[in-house]
């Protein structure tokens, strides 16, 4: 596919290092020679340097014969009218651009093929703060994923040495556990895939994902957690974008604290939200942190723009006895050094965001997409199509696939039934599958596994 992506940031890099990887053809465009010069040495793609917005720059990037247009720059202005210039000028078939500000995001309108023609609008402060509220609601999960439009729901969780399932079979959890509907889907050890056979058994810190129906996830959580004590008490530091979305979605709920450090946007705070109390401060200051009862904080959220700030504000909130620690970190290389340490989560902004990218970017019909493990394992969602004639999947048992190895069926939607399949149900068109791949690069096997013949109209 040839993609052009505007913007070489840390979400357009971020996004380029993961597609360039699939053997896109890839052009990136961006003012600063300099940060197309960093991703050059990286990455065998073509760059150019240019205002993202102009005709010129467009047709030197050659959006004449594009597949995609990928706008992320930081303007919200800028993406947009290179949308408009891509659709107007060029027709360009699929225009996808980040869009930060409320202003733009509250009026959907906006956004068609008679304004502005954005087909996909991208917002990672909306997608980050989804995430983070979803980590908060669910005690004890790393991660939780929506799957068949919010009705199922995958999650990874971490075995604990004093739960009750570590020593169990994988296959005998549905016995011990009070919600039996749920499909394990991959079991890590360290940074290794365990297989899941018979005799696979849970060790201590293994991590496992599982997919279920939403209303069944906090019962199979309950059985891994070591206490059903549900958070209170939050701190989150910073009140940017994601800060006050995030106090927005949780002060309803939960006794919310926010730390700003700008008097000013503090005041803004304040007159903003209803329930949420602002402090004005550093949320590195451990005097701070002490006085508004930081032992007692279930959960401190770092999610300033600044990572360094937000690594070290989460590391003095746990030393001083927050329970868990969530922090927002945008550089990739950051995420694994901080993650179980001081740092209970380690939030990527471009991870979470790729996926809801690569969505619009897979082959087949791809409803949705997460990246796991920081972007080595995925998981997906995929509709059948086709007949017996046309497709290699449809009428055919799971036992007879020829699923690559480590890629594991989770749960199929058919009509309005969630299903969890055996070895002799049958895949049938119209179904939706959702897939645990424990490594993405088996994906296009995947894609072409699911793809129809060329008969099939």
């Amino acid at each position: 596919m040839k993609i052009i992506i505007l913007g070489a940031g840390q979400v357009g890099s971020d996004v380029a290092i993961e597609l360039a990887a699939e053997s896109n053809d890839l052009t990136v465009v961006d003012r600063k020679p300099a940060l197309l010069r960093k991703l050059q040495e990286k990455l065998d793609i073509r760059t150019v340097a240019g205002n993202a917005s102009s005709p010129a720059t467009l047709i030197d990037a050659g959006i004449e014969d594009a597949d995609l247009l990928l706008a992320v720059t930081s303007s919200d202005e800028t993406n947009m009218i290179a949308c408009q210039v891509a659709h107007s000028l060029f027709s360009t078939n699929k225009c996808l651009a980040r869009i930060r500000s409320t202003d733009y995001l509250d009026h959907p309108a906006l956004f068609s093929s008679r304004a502005v023609p954005v087909d996909y609008i991208i917002s990672p402060e909306q997608l980050v703060t989804r995430h983070i509220q979803y980590l908060i609601e669910e005690p004890g999960v790393l991660q939780i994923l929506d799957f068949v439009g919010g009705k199922a729901r995958m999650a990874a969780v971490e075995a604990k040495s004093a739960g009750h399932m570590v020593g169990l079979r994988v296959k005998d959890l549905p016995e011990r556990l009070p919600a039996r509907n749920f499909r394990v889907v991959a079991l890590f050890r360290g940074q290794n895939s365990i297989p899941l056979d018979e005799q696979t058994t849970l060790e201590a810190g293994d991590e496992v994902f599982f997919i279920a129906a939403c209303e069944d996830v906090a019962a199979v959580l309950a059985g891994f957690r070591q206490t059903d004590k549900r958070y209170r008490r939050i701190i989150i530091a910073g009140g940017g974008n994601i800060g006050e979305k995030l106090a927005k979605s949780l002060e309803h709920q939960y006794a919310v604290k926010l730390i700003e450090v700008d008097e000013a946007h503090g005041l803004h705070l304040a007159q903003t939200l209803q329930k949420a109390i602002i402090l004005l401060g550093d949320a590195a200051d451990a005097d701070l942190l002490k006085q508004e009862n930081i032992e007692n904080t279930d959960v401190f959220c770092a999610v300033t723009n600044d990572d360094e700030a937000n690594i070290l504000s989460s590391m003095l909130a746990k030393r001083l006895g927050a329970r868990k620690t969530i922090c927002l970190i945008n550089r990739s290389s950051y995420v694994d050094i901080a993650q179980g340490s001081a740092i209970d989560i380690a939030v990527s902004p471009a991870q979470v965001t790729i996926g809801a990218l690569l969505a619009h970017i897979r082959r087949g019909d791809v409803l949705a997409v997460h990246s796991l493990r920081r972007g080595a394992a995925e998981a997906i969602e995929i509709k059948v199509h086709g007949d017996r004639h046309t497709s290699r999947v449809v009428g055919k048992s799971i036992r007879k696939l020829s699923m690559p190895g480590g890629v594991h069926i989770g749960l199929i939607a058919r009509r309005d039934e969630l299903l969890f399949p055996h070895d002799d149900m049958l895949i049938e068109s119209g179904d939706h599958i959702v897939l645990f791949l424990s490594d993405k690069r088996s994906i296009k096997d995947v894609e072409r596994l699911f793809q129809v013949g060329v008969t099939f109209v």
